[in-house]
């Protein structure tokens, strides 16, 4: 992944619409550029991490000042605007939301299902997420470059606006009340999975209208997420389509 160092040179680069997957930032830096540039930063919500000295260093040994941005290999959209643009072309909406999906690999997997199902976004929380790189695209088969994502500083709060806007959430979890092919898939629907270690959070959890589960017969207790969301992602499809 390609990424711009130094304070200025990131600056002009938010300023003329670059996205960035994440900005490294030197713990305890100070001055008026470093205010300018995280007042950018948190206007356009991009993700910042503070990080000492050294990891720095460790990325570039030349004039840094402090900042390091990794640029994307996407132009991430708004949740907001796609949702009405979807309804208005007469389509009935399914979303995927992927909580703290982190393994790169896993994620261009979902992502070349999702676009090979006819989902029509993709919703990321800023922090927590895998980073869509050159891998995360190769492995999407480039099904990233068109399948939109979002990426939101909040997750609770974009769930609420789905099920404001008339989507049923649907959450994959193993406290599910009962197997995936009883969901309702076929009017607009939020599907989302959560990560393989901690699951789906609870906050996500209390905002689900269904909780579905894919029954596991053997002795492994759980499904490489990628290929749970596929298992899912055609429900819905044989769903819509009958």
């Amino acid at each position: 992944m390609s990424f711009i160092y130094g304070i200025h040179p990131v600056m002009e680069a938010l300023k003329s619409g670059k996205e960035f997957e994440k900005v490294l930032i030197q713990k305890g830096l100070k001055g008026e550029g470093f205010h300018q540039l995280h007042s950018l930063l948190r206007e356009l919500e991009m993700p910042v991490q503070f990080v000492p000295l050294e990891k720095l260093n460790k990325l570039t040994r030349k004039n840094h000042q402090g900042v390091i941005g990794y640029l994307s290999e996407i132009v991430y959209q708004k949740i907001d605007d796609l949702i009405p643009v979807i309804f208005e072309q007469g389509r009935i909406p399914l979303i995927l939301v992927l909580d703290h999906i982190t393994d790169v690999r896993n994620f261009g997997a979902i992502g070349r299902t999702a676009e090979c199902s006819g989902v029509d976004a993709i919703v990321v929380p800023s922090k927590g997420s895998a980073l869509i790189n050159a891998d995360a695209v190769k492995t999407s088969a480039g099904a990233l470059y068109k399948l939109p994502v979002c990426r939101v500083e909040n997750l609770e709060e974009s769930i609420v606006f789905l099920k404001n806007s008339g989507l049923r959430v649907i959450a994959a979890t193993e406290k599910a009340d009962y197997e995936y092919t009883k969901a309702t898939f076929n009017q607009p629907a939020v599907l989302i999975m959560g990560s393989e270690e901690t699951g789906i959070s609870s906050g996500l959890l209390e905002l689900a209208d269904e909780k579905i589960r894919i029954p596991l017969l053997g002795e492994i207790s759980s499904l490489n997420v990628s290929v749970a969301a596929g298992i899912l992602l055609f429900e819905a499809v044989r769903q819509r389509k009958s």
